[in-house]
């Protein structure tokens, strides 16, 4: 039987990943200001950053319609999808709606949406999962339950260098974020189990910060040598590379992958983020 992956563009794939698995996007849309993105592979992502940077307004963004997914469901029989925590984007509720759409012309297709509680390289690593399985030769079956079991098992853990479009977003307090950057205080986050984000620890500068976040791995983490860790970086290769670097030296994971954030990501993670699932 042959399957198909389709996630959205918070998904942060590399071209080997895109090819290996064959995986299909339906893109979000982001509006700075005045400008408008499509976060596709055209989208030109230090612009985004820069008009990131230079508003004073929170950047929004806007999930696909059913849309974008009616058009690649009607291509496929046998699609697995990929989406954006429910609790931070109405792109699963689009997705669920499309399915149901479409079930009402062809009653025959198989489409498993899974919510993915998470965002970023939690999109990616959910899908690396389902291509590992569909390769593997497993049933629909058997890929949904192991898919299932690992949403409910991955972690999130994410450092950001820049708290601006937090504290825009209001999801912080101006106040407490001046305060938290004075001190150059950054938070450790992750995801809770319902898909919102929480202050899991912190740290005084990044250096330290990311040491508590390498930390966070071995204590959140089970049976890693089972896992592949998925790192997501916005323009911070680098401490990308030193988190790969420390994590092989103090844990067994089966495999460690670097992306970059795309762009729904990079308005997440901003300029310096890094995201950790596994």
């Amino acid at each position: 039987m042959d399957f198909k992956i389709i996630v959205d563009s918070c998904c942060d794939l590399t071209k080997d990943l895109r090819e290996r698995f064959n995986i299909s996007t339906a893109p979000l849309s982001i509006d700075v200001g005045d400008r408008h993105f499509i976060d596709d592979e055209n989208l030109d992502r230090e612009g985004l950053l820069d008009a990131m940077r230079n508003s004073s307004d929170a950047p929004k963004t806007a999930s696909p319609g059913p849309g974008p997914f009616l058009d690649l469901y009607r291509k496929y029989d046998n699609i697995f999808v990929v989406t954006l925590s429910k609790e931070l984007s109405a792109t699963y509720q689009n997705a669920m709606l499309a399915k149901k759409m479409i079930l009402e012309e062809a009653e025959d297709k198989l489409i498993k949406v899974f919510n993915s509680f998470s965002a970023t390289v939690g999109e990616t690593m959910i899908a690396y999962k389902l291509g590992e399985l569909i390769e593997a030769g497993f049933n629909r079956d058997e890929i949904i339950e192991k898919t299932e079991k690992y949403v409910e098992e991955m972690q999130t853990l994410f450092v950001l260098d820049s708290l601006d479009n937090l504290i825009k977003a209001g999801r912080m307090g101006k106040l407490k974020g001046k305060i938290a950057s004075f001190f150059n205080i950054k938070p450790v986050l992750g995801a809770t189990p319902d898909g919102t984000i929480t202050l899991v620890d912190k740290a005084r500068g990044s250096k330290r910060a990311i040491r508590k976040l390498i930390e966070k791995i071995g204590e959140r983490g089970e049976n890693l040598e089972e896992k592949v860790l998925g790192i997501a970086h916005c323009n911070a290769l680098e401490k990308a590379e030193y988190i790969k670097g420390k994590a092989a030296e103090k844990y067994n994971f089966r495999e460690i992958i670097i992306v970059e954030t795309a762009g729904i990501s990079t308005v997440y993670a901003n300029e310096g983020g890094i995201v950790l699932a596994f």
